[in-house]
This record gives structure tokens, sequence and C-alpha cells, in this order.
């Protein structure tokens, strides 16, 4: 299951970096006229802005259910996921990818570098912090020994994984502005800054593109894995008046907001009494292994034929 208190510290942590830190990469980009470290201060000022709709989205998401929302708010979380993904893609990437273009046409080469360097390497130790946070938050999401790639494609909440991804992209962004702004103060050739704030564009914009993916396939609806479905039907089987049932039908409706379908054929002596109280124990059994199983619905088949008799 996700850790709701985890996630929010992987975001408040990036947000009190990024703040920080674009404020710096302003300034340095301001005295040394680094174009990679106006690229950079659009990063970290775009991933401040994303980790505040994250929050926002992880409120909104945990609002109660209401007669117009009966299953709830859940999928709050998964839009704004999607809207982050978008605006990486089209203000981070795109404004990095467009000022890399500009440089490069109009190089301004750079005079003294030490802001640029000194700035850097603040902005690696905080982003540094940030990302640990948010992977930490990642791998509590584990049940067992789960590699960190792994969880990264199989996670259901938008809060981590793009905490997650982010705070790479900021870790990789930094290296590639520090290369663009060396190179081209060594060389004294304002290309390589131009073409640093272009590879920070398009990194950017593949990050994005992976959100996008996954924010996806969760807003249209994804079920359980194949191991967490296979340990659903093991249980259901387990209980001792089930006769017989089909696969389970699920889908997130959140990180940890499950809904279940359950076809049971129950054993033909139950009474309707009986039954209701085989799909009580049902229930509680499923929700004691998998408590992120909030909603179930059992169609029992036996207790129509108990109707009839």
């Amino acid at each position: 299951m996700a850790d709701a208190n985890a996630s929010k510290l992987s975001l408040y942590g990036g947000i009190a970096a990024n703040v920080a830190i674009a404020i710096s990469k302003f300034v340095a980009a301001y005295f040394t006229g680094s174009s990679a470290m106006l690229s950079e201060g659009i990063h970290s000022l775009v991933d401040t802005g994303n980790s505040g709709l994250l929050l926002y989205g992880t409120a909104q998401s945990q609002r109660p259910a209401d007669a117009e929302h009966p299953f709830g708010h859940s999928k709050e979380l998964y839009f704004w996921g999607l809207i982050v993904a978008v605006l990486i893609f089209a203000i981070g990437g795109g404004m990095s990818f467009y000022e890399g273009i500009k440089h490069i046409q109009h190089p301004e080469p750079i005079e003294d570098a030490t802001w640029n360097y000194v700035v850097l390497g603040l902005s690696f130790l905080f982003e540094g912090i940030a990302f640990y946070l948010s992977v930490k938050a990642l791998l509590a999401q584990s049940t067992g020994n789960v590699g960190f790639v792994k969880m990264l494609r199989t996670s259901r909440d938008p809060a981590v994984f793009a905490s997650v991804m982010e705070n790479l992209a900021a870790l990789v962004g930094l290296a590639l502005a520090g290369l663009g702004v060396f190179l081209g103060h060594l060389l004294n050739n304002p290309y390589f800054d131009g073409g640093a704030s272009i590879a920070i564009g398009l990194l950017l914009m593949l990050v994005a593109v992976f959100l996008v993916g996954r924010t996806k396939g969760l807003l249209v609806g994804t079920g359980v894995d194949a191991l967490t479905l296979a340990n659903l039907e093991r249980i259901a089987r387990a209980q001792p008046q089930v006769r017989e049932i089909r696969s389970p039908l699920t889908m997130y409706l959140g990180p940890n907001d499950v809904i279940m379908a359950l076809d049971v054929d129950f054993a033909d002596n139950l009474t309707s009494t009986e039954v209701a109280t085989a799909v009580e124990h049902l229930q509680d059994a499923i929700r004691a292994e998998h408590p992120e199983v909030q909603r179930i619905f059992v169609e029992a088949k036996s207790l129509v034929q108990a109707a009839e008799k």
C-alpha cells in the first residue's frame, strides 16, 4: 500500500529544495548569462509548481464520497498527475529547448562561471536529498523484495513516482548544465551552454512522456498486478462455503483504493442467511490481507438458488 505521509514528505521536501534552488539559479543566470542555468531555473520552478499540484491532487482525492461521486474522489490524484506531466513537457521541456535554440542563434560567452559552479554544487546537494526522500517513499510501497525500477513501473501513486522522476531528471539536468558551463567556459565556446539547455529540454520531454503513459493507464482503469490477483483468488477459494469462483475484476480508483467484483458460486445447500454470512466472511478475509480493496461486490449465485427453493 502507498504511504500517504511518506508521499507528502517527499513532495514538501521537493518544494522546499526547488524554491531555494530556482532563486539561486535565476540569480546565477542573470549575472553570468548562462542559458543552461536559466533552463535549470525554469526546471526547478516547474518542479515546485508540479509538487504543489500533486499535493493539491492528494488532498482532493481524500475527500469523502457524496451523491455525485459515490465511489469517492480518489481519481483526482490521477488527473492532476496527468496535468503535471503535460506541464513538464510544455513548460519545462519546451522553454528549456527554446532557450537553448535562442542561445545558439545569439551566443553570449560566459565570462565568470564561478557562481554557476557554486549554485550547481548546492543544487546537486539539495536535489539529492529530495531524490532520496522520494525514492524512500517509493520503496515504502513495496511489500516484498522489489527493485527500484520495477516499483517505478508498477507504483499506483503519481505523487510518488512523478516526484521520483522529477528529482531524477533534476539531478541529470544539473549534470548536463554543469558539463555545458564547464566546456563552454573552458573552450570559450558558448554553443556548449546552449546545447546543454537543449539537452535538458529533451530530457524533460522524455520524462513527461513516461509520466503521461503511466497516468493515462491509471485514469483509463488499471487492475491489480498478476501476483495480487492470484492471491485474491486463493483467499476466495479457501473459504469453506465457496464452491467455485470466476477470476476477480479489479480496478484502481486511487493508490489505496481498489474496487473488486467477484462472481462466486456457493454451496447449494446454503440458506440465504448463510450465504450472506459467507459473503461477509469472504470480504473480511480479503480486506485482512489487502486493506486497499475497499469496495467488494460479490455476485452470489447460490443466493438466487436459495430464494427459488
